[in-house]
């Protein structure tokens, strides 16, 4: 994993992990073609959310009916075109990525392979672009800086329907959490803990790849 304290730990058990994949709905030509480019193009892709949690949100889209969907942090395109796939007609994503090199990628992706229709790419800095949104959104996807967490979370509850649902990924680093040590997997400490007492909604953290936590707005 990068930028992550050594050693780390593993959450789940990697053979339990693949068997998982495996008896889960296997991801489309589309996703695969999109992985296999971000493997070439980049020297690393773990920022991937991965065909459990991919499959997860696809699932939370149909379920809720979410027509208009907010992602903060876009890497490659992953997590945005997996919600495009399964969003009703007429639905729109918007997603929000500063990376420069990261948003030329995503962008040629939705293109690539007929998603821009559906998706919209904000090419910004999200702490800055979160606080100027004043749209409603049915569901909101979680994934960028884990410093930042806290800070997107105050400012995703308002616009976020009541009733709908937000997932916030990476919310165990490696069970760093456990016992923090470095600033993120702090951060990331403080943020399950915060939320735990927010009686604004009603939520599950679930140990599911890096942690995965899914919230209910009340």
């Amino acid at each position: 994993m990068k930028n992550r304290p050594k050693p780390y730990r593993v959450i789940t058990d990697s053979e339990v992990e693949k068997y998982a994949e495996e008896h889960s709905t296997t991801e489309s030509e589309v996703v695969t073609k999109l992985i296999h480019g971000s493997d070439e193009e980049l020297d690393y892709i773990d920022m991937l959310s991965g065909p459990l949690v991919g499959n997860l949100l696809q699932i939370l889209v149909q379920l809720s009916g979410a027509k208009n969907c907010l992602e903060i942090g876009t890497f490659t395109g992953y997590s945005a075109i997996k919600m495009a796939e399964v969003i009703p007609s007429g639905g729109r994503i918007d997603t929000i990525e500063m990376n420069i090199r990261y948003q030329k990628i995503a962008q040629e992706n939705f293109q690539k392979f007929g998603f821009d229709d559906r998706i919209q790419l904000i090419k910004a800095n999200a702490r800055e672009e979160i606080t100027k949104l004043n749209k409603i959104y049915d569901l909101i996807y979680l994934d960028a800086d884990k410093l930042y967490y806290q800070h997107y979370y105050d400012h995703c509850i308002p616009i976020l329907k009541s009733g709908g649902i937000l997932i916030a990924d990476n919310v165990l680093w490696s069970a760093q959490v456990l016992a923090p040590e470095d600033p993120k997997s702090q951060a990331l400490d403080a943020f399950n803990k915060q939320l735990k007492i927010d009686n604004r909604v009603s939520h599950v953290l679930l140990p599911l790849r890096d942690g995965c936590t899914i919230v209910r707005k009340k």
